[in-house]
């Protein structure tokens, strides 16, 4: 089962400061940590939301709305993600609990989120061969 564990963006992340040499390398020593176990699907770091657009669909069947960033509340943001894939919850909590502080000065928040497999969300058997056909293409991309 996969997890993703969100990192919450700061005022740090959200003003565009890198992290600090210290963190990288403990960050990196996760991450191999993560190799090693073979649970690491990918990670990496999002640029503030100032150089983000956030699309929106207010009313329903209604056109799209782009608005450019910087969007408020980095709370409720995102600065980056960790995707592994692993045998139990529990697992991916412990994986969760190694990463170190994001931000350290009291800001770092992670959130360990189950991705769902789209066998859990399509029924239709049709619709399964198709999404498996996508995945098959964009595997074969990626080897190209």
């Amino acid at each position: 089962m996969r997890f993703m564990m969100i990192v919450k963006a700061t005022t740090d992340s959200e003003a565009g400061l890198p992290p600090s040499q210290e963190l990288i390398e403990a960050m990196q020593k996760y991450n191999e940590e993560l190799v090693k176990a073979g649970v690491l699907l990918a990670a990496d770091g999002l640029q503030p939301s100032s150089s983000g657009i956030r699309i929106s669909y207010p009313e329903p069947g209604g056109k799209a709305k782009v608005l450019d960033g910087p969007f408020t509340e980095a709370k409720e943001m995102i600065a980056g993600y960790t995707l592994i894939e692993v045998k139990s919850r529990e697992e991916a909590i412990e994986w969760a609990l190694r990463m170190p502080d994001p931000h350290g000065y009291g800001q770092g928040e992670i959130e360990l989120r189950q991705v769902y497999e789209f066998e859990d969300i399509m029924e239709d058997s049709k619709t399964q061969e198709r999404e498996t056909e996508l995945r098959k293409q964009v595997e074969e991309r990626k080897k190209a």
